[in-house]
């Protein structure tokens, strides 16, 4: 198995771009690094550098073991802090996963709220798109997931702690906009900006297209539903989004209605299964549920009536 030294010199060169920077970092000479990383290519028994003019660059092979790589160090990084905090008397440290959006709508104000009333507290956070979140986070080393549900694997535990529905979003112009209700057949009157296929949002939509034998015209489909909600503020369409995807866009210029039929999104926290949660882990998912609740009631004071 490779050594701890090997791996850092590894993260040092990927991160400096270079053996020399790598050496500055380490604090080592060239050669040190340099041998730490000929001898890991070699245990590896693949070529992890291309080598040309004496400049080394990662092979695929290489980017795709050092992502490995990574989540291994991030993992021994959170040991070494767990361990000096446990010297210290202290263990408020948490491991955040979650989605690019949900971090941005919820998680960085429950942080600094939980941060402003426990000095202690410390966290790391990191993201992983929904589509992608069910491979990864079997992986992952971290306290505290929060994705949208369903989402089940044995080496975690799943708790709901809100549920919303996708609102339909465009420009105060838009010739739906003065709609109370938008429904699924107005959709099939006008240009839709539609999410991947594998979306949960999408999937609903589609479901609900089958049972009424309705085709939608899509004139743009976009990976995710941020960059939906960002071409809709640009008068290319409407489209379909999650309530939270459609705050954490950076998209002020557009109005949300009410969707028929309804499309429910459940948002729930992910607790590594058979690990007793810290005071921290508590208290950073109260936060978290608090402010969801209270965007979602933003979100809906925003809604016009049904009618």
């Amino acid at each position: 198995m490779p050594s701890h030294r090997s791996l850092e010199a590894l993260r040092a060169f990927v991160d400096g771009g270079s053996v020399s920077q790598a050496a500055v970092r380490l604090g080592r000479t060239q050669p040190q690094v340099g041998r730490l990383l000929s001898g890991l290519e070699h245990e590896l028994g693949f070529a992890l550098f291309d080598r040309q003019n004496r400049r080394l660059t990662l092979t695929a092979d290489g980017r795709e073991y050092y992502a490995e790589v990574e989540r291994v160090l991030a993992g021994h990084d959170g040991l070494d802090r767990f361990a000096a905090q446990l010297r210290q008397g202290s263990c408020d440290h948490v491991r955040v996963l979650t989605a690019p959006y949900v971090a941005h709508a919820i998680v960085a104000d429950a942080l600094a709220m939980l941060a402003a009333r426990l000095p202690s507290f410390t966290a790391s956070i990191d993201s992983r798109i929904r589509l992608d979140i069910e491979t990864w986070v079997a992986h992952e080393n971290f306290d505290l997931g929060v994705s949208v549900l369903p989402i089940s694997h044995p080496s975690f535990e799943t708790e709901e702690f809100l549920r919303s529905e996708a609102v339909v979003a465009m420009t105060p112009d838009h010739p739906l906009a003065g709609r109370h209700l938008v429904t699924i057949e107005d959709l099939a009157l006008t240009s839709l900006i539609t999410t991947h296929p594998r979306s949960l949002v999408q999937q609903q939509l589609d479901r609900h297209c089958r049972e009424r034998g309705l085709s939608l015209r899509s004139s743009f489909e976009t990976a995710n539903g941020m960059i939906a909600c960002q071409l809709a503020e640009r008068g290319l369409g409407c489209c379909i989004a999650d309530p939270f995807v459609a705050r954490s866009s950076g998209t002020p210029g557009l109005v949300f209605r009410r969707f028929q039929p309804k499309i429910e999104l459940r948002y729930g926290f992910l607790f590594p299964a058979g690990r007793s949660r810290s005071k921290a882990v508590v208290e950073l998912a109260q936060e978290i549920a608090a402010l969801a609740r209270a965007q979602l009631a933003a979100v809906q004071a925003q809604l016009a009536p049904a009618s």
